[in-house]
């Protein structure tokens, strides 16, 4: 079964079931993978489908810091629900542990030389990690190693 299936039953199980929140969230979900379907014109694979996931819960991650600042609570807890109900479409993600690994091999490979090669390991490990892991804290780790040369 693919994510995009997936996401149909559980759309079909939340309108039985009438929970109201799950179904709106889920509906936002299919409604931007619908989106990006009609802007690529053609059928997405599960990869893309995770995508536009991790933008759903990107934006989400964004919008619950601004409204801690204007300390809407009521509104940072709803986005956290949300975001628990995506993450359940999302592949597992990595540890730390994993990531450092996968950072460090692409250090091995690329021998870069300072700040100017985060193009060159980003390259490298953006398709291992993508999905996987956050990929700010991918990038803000791997600007840690490389000012640490």
């Amino acid at each position: 079964m693919t994510l995009s299936e997936k996401i149909n039953n559980d759309m079909i199980s939340y309108m039985k079931s009438k929970d109201s929140f799950s179904l709106g969230v889920v509906r936002m979900v299919k409604g931007a993978i619908q989106l990006e379907k009609i802007n690529l014109k053609r059928e997405l694979n599960d990869d893309e489908v995770v995508a536009v996931i991790a933008k759903q819960i990107k934006m989400r991650n964004d919008s619950i810091s601004e409204f801690e600042k204007a300390n809407r609570n009521d509104l940072v807890e709803q986005y956290q629900k949300e975001i628990e109900l995506l993450k359940q479409y999302m592949p597992e993600q990595l540890s730390d542990e994993d990531i450092n690994k996968i950072i460090d091999e692409a250090f091995a490979s690329i021998n870069p030389t300072g700040p100017k090669d985060m193009g060159l390991i980003m390259r490298e490990v953006s398709p291992k990690l993508k999905g996987r892991a956050d990929m700010g804290k991918v990038n803000a780790l791997i600007k840690d190693k490389l000012a640490n040369l």
